[in-house]
């Protein structure tokens, strides 16, 4: 069965206390400096990994807001490989910006090897303007970059940005939540990517047009149908539970999204 993991940045609005009114760029600054103290890494970084597990998943998607290269010592390593550990909790990807210089970059697959990681989910700038770089080092770290859509408004935008597939580093992480904003229906596109995805990211949203998250069932997005697809075209990687509001905790929408994806996957 697929591993069903838990998108960290979910809580991209928690340690604002649930009242990000600036956008998305808000909870991530507001993040990342919560988290750079080194002194106060280790409780901070552990209070989300026992609320994870308390949810009932054994793996996670990291956001790099909780564990940046840009500011993360080999101690902030160090300290999130022992308590994933004493949680049980495996990281199935990493998620977030995956670089915009080549230096970034190489930060970022460092820490997926120390953390086993094999999927970098997310964007990378780099990748359009030093695409064999970002290749050859993929390779050399034994790594996939899934590119993850937002602005793509259609599958063949994605492939168009995956292209030749890079020797097989190369596909994209699906976003059915972004897919259903932009008004295209999420299981045709898994569908349609089908030979290039690497990763899932299982998100409904309220209404085309806007980005509000919401529980499986609730929202526009053929959840059901996305998981049945994924099926179909044999899909063994894992699939991200992800919900990111801005005004509330929505760990409970997450523990009820758990238990939907269980069922249709079993």
């Amino acid at each position: 069965m697929n591993k069903i993991s838990f998108m960290s940045a979910n809580y991209v609005a928690r340690v604002l206390g649930y009242n990000m009114t600036e956008g998305w760029g808000q909870g991530d600054n507001a993040t990342n400096e919560y988290f750079r103290p080194i002194e106060t890494f280790r409780q901070r970084f552990e209070e989300i990994l026992a609320d994870i597990r308390a949810l009932g998943f054994d793996h996670m998607d990291l956001w790099l807001a909780h564990l940046n290269p840009r500011w993360a010592t080999d101690e902030h390593v160090r300290i999130a490989q022992e308590l994933l550990g004493k949680h049980g909790l495996g990281v199935v990807s990493l998620a977030g910006s995956m670089g915009s210089s080549r230096e970034e970059l190489e930060r970022i697959c460092s820490l997926a090897q120390s953390l086993g990681v094999t999927i970098l989910g997310g964007v990378c700038p780099l990748l359009y303007e030093d695409r064999n770089f970002v290749v050859d080092t993929l390779k050399r770290y034994n790594l996939k970059l899934g590119i993850e859509n937002h602005p793509e408004k259609t599958p063949q935008e994605m492939l168009e940005k995956i292209g030749d597939g890079g020797d097989g580093t190369i596909g994209t992480t699906v976003d059915t939540g972004w897919y259903g904003t932009q008004g295209y229906d999420a299981a045709k596109a898994i569908e349609e990517l089908a030979p290039y995805v690497l990763h899932v990211h299982l998100k409904d949203v309220r209404e085309v047009g806007s980005h509000h998250t919401c529980r499986y069932g609730e929202g526009v997005v053929p959840i059901k149908e996305c998981v049945e697809v994924l099926k179909q075209i044999g899909y063994e990687g894992a699939i991200s539970v992800e919900h990111e509001p801005e005004t509330f905790d929505p760990s409970e929408d997450c523990r009820a999204d758990l238990q939907m994806l269980r069922e249709w996957l079993s």
